[in-house]
């Protein structure tokens, strides 16, 4: 059996990204095929699949089977910062640039000169880092926030996202010509429930993990919770799989894994929609604390601008329907908006808003 995983996997604090891949099923051997083609040119590559299905881990195998395995690999994941910090960080900036910069800083594009930048989660990115992106794309130099002399940069571009970058264009908010700029190659990695051939191989893999990470002798399945496993949809792919089993691990008897250890809904229940309040509960507090042991920065505001984008989105963009449904004023909704920049516009000072039309969250 063939496992890809991260570099230094067992040492990474659990993340929603996938940590390891096998090529056991069809589909994913025929995805492995198509690497291989690709991976020894020069093209930019888009990668595209559903969260937890491997894409950085891709990436990284674009890299190792490329001309340029020996330089620089840097994976930067574009909604881990804010629009300015985003731009700083990409492209670099020069002392006193801005607030805060009392040194020269070189960018992720200088860093990864003569190898690979994998950006992740493209889709983030605003219009107008989209705009320099593609500049910077076109030209092949990046100019450093402050200065005004261009560097020269040999970089193999490739980017992943878990959104649908046509209907993001098509709702202006991806732009057409960077699109076909970064869409010279796509690999779309199958979600789990598609190549059910790789489950079984993936356990094994992170049983043998989790079995010596924790100290255990033994660590195997009974017939229940192998039906279990090969049942479920598995809607958070490869990552839902691994916490299921480090999970089955903790709380199993005398090494054996019982279907009841898995601690997942069986299929069948959760597609009828039957799920109780307590079931999404524990799976969002599962997620936060997933995202607690990446210890990102600026975490609060991030989680705010996914729940407030996901709300506007699941809403069809009406602010009264989006604060309606948050529990939130529709000014604060419209500040939020601005903030993020869903929509433009100018933010108000907060004494016009009334003590009890307050977001639950601070302002940032």
């Amino acid at each position: 059996m063939s496992v890809l995983t991260l570099p230094n996997a067992e040492r990474l604090a659990l993340s929603v990204r996938a940590k390891a891949l096998v090529f056991e099923d069809p589909r994913s051997r025929a995805l492995l095929g198509r690497i291989q083609q690709v991976a020894p040119s020069h093209a930019t590559v888009l990668i595209t699949g559903e969260t937890g299905t491997g894409k950085e881990i891709v990436a990284r195998h674009l890299h190792e089977l490329s001309r340029r395995a020996d330089k620089p690999f840097v994976a930067v994941n574009c909604g881990a910062f804010s629009e300015n910090l985003a731009e700083a960080e990409l492209f670099g900036h020069e002392r006193g640039a801005f607030t805060g910069a009392q040194g020269s800083k070189v960018g992720w594009f200088e860093t990864a000169h003569g190898g690979t930048l994998f950006l992740d989660e493209i889709g983030d990115l605003s219009l107008p880092l989209q705009v320099k992106l593609l500049r910077v794309l076109q030209e092949g130099e990046v100019v450093r926030i402050g200065s005004r002399q261009p560097i020269a940069i040999d970089v193999r571009l490739v980017t992943a996202t878990n959104v649908d970058l046509q209907q993001a264009m098509a709702a202006g908010h991806f732009r057409e010509d960077l699109f076909y700029r970064l869409n010279v190659t796509t690999l779309e990695l199958p979600p789990l429930r598609e190549r059910p051939g790789d489950i079984l191989p993936l356990v094994g893999h992170f049983l043998e993990v989790y079995r010596r990470r924790l100290g255990m002798d033994v660590a195997r399945l009974n017939s229940g919770a192998r039906a279990r496993l090969l049942e479920h949809s598995w809607p958070g792919n490869i990552r839902e799989l691994e916490n299921a089993i480090h999970h089955a691990l903790l709380v199993c008897k005398d090494g054996e894994v019982a279907a009841e250890d898995l601690g997942i809904t069986n299929a069948a229940l959760a597609q009828s929609g039957e799920r109780s309040e307590r079931d999404f509960r524990t799976a969002l507090e599962a997620a936060l604390i997933e995202l607690f042991d990446q210890n990102l920065p600026n975490l609060h505001e991030q989680i705010e601008r996914t729940v407030m984008r996901a709300a506007y989105r699941y809403c069809h963009k009406n602010q009264l329907q989006t604060a309606r449904l948050l529990g939130v004023s529709r000014n604060v909704v419209r500040a939020r908006l601005i903030q993020f920049g869903e929509i433009t516009g100018t933010l108000r000072a907060p004494s016009s808003e009334r003590p009890s039309e307050r977001s639950s969250f601070p302002e940032s």
